[in-house]
């Protein structure tokens, strides 16, 4: 993507130019609301339509401390957040193609000691339901951290929190992911 401030320019000049940020972040915003959420497919096109009006709106708002991928992250959690409020739902269905399992269970197997190893074969089902038990917060550090390859600063612009807070939670989201797979017995 272009230097995003000449973009905001040319956005304000044609608005057919918006295109260009749905283009880049459709697809990622859309894997990260499926992630973070319970909704349908459906449902979850609709919050990204309702994102990306957000992010149209509020264009000329966005400040060069942020990088934009960090901004139209934080607009999508947010409206997350207000789904989860006005649905009262909490646990999400994650989805896990083979990349991101495989990235997720070498991210995991770091933190196992030499006696323990993940079964293989129930591996994916355990990751999922594991990460799906995880309180918010430690369900969003790990999607972002793992799933959506957000660095510790991009995390603390999305989330709103310190850096060392965003490592942090990272670090206990970690810990309690290979608790929750030794309680379903997905660690021998």
């Amino acid at each position: 993507m272009t230097n995003i401030q000449e973009l905001i320019q040319r956005i304000n000049k044609n608005p057919e130019v918006f295109s260009e940020i749905i283009q880049e972040y459709e697809w990622k915003l859309m894997r990260y609301i499926l992630q973070m959420s319970s909704m349908e497919y459906e449902e979850a096109e609709n919050l990204l339509q309702n994102v990306f009006i957000k992010v149209y709106q509020n264009i000329n708002e966005y400040q060069e401390q942020w990088s934009f991928s960090s901004w139209i992250y934080r607009i999508t959690h947010n409206a997350i957040i207000d789904h989860f409020r006005a649905n009262k739902s909490e646990n999400g269905n994650i989805s896990l193609d083979d990349e991101e399992y495989a990235y997720i269970v070498a991210a995991l197997t770091d933190g196992l000691s030499p006696d323990q190893e993940l079964l293989r074969s129930d591996a994916r089902e355990c990751v999922k339901k594991s990460i799906a038990t995880l309180p918010q917060d430690y369900r969003e550090a790990i999607i972002l951290r793992y799933f959506e390859d957000r660095s510790y600063q991009e995390m603390s612009d999305i989330l709103k929190i310190p850096i060392g807070t965003a490592s942090t939670l990272v670090n206990r989201a970690k810990k309690r992911l290979l608790e929750s797979l030794e309680k379903l017995h997905c660690i021998s």
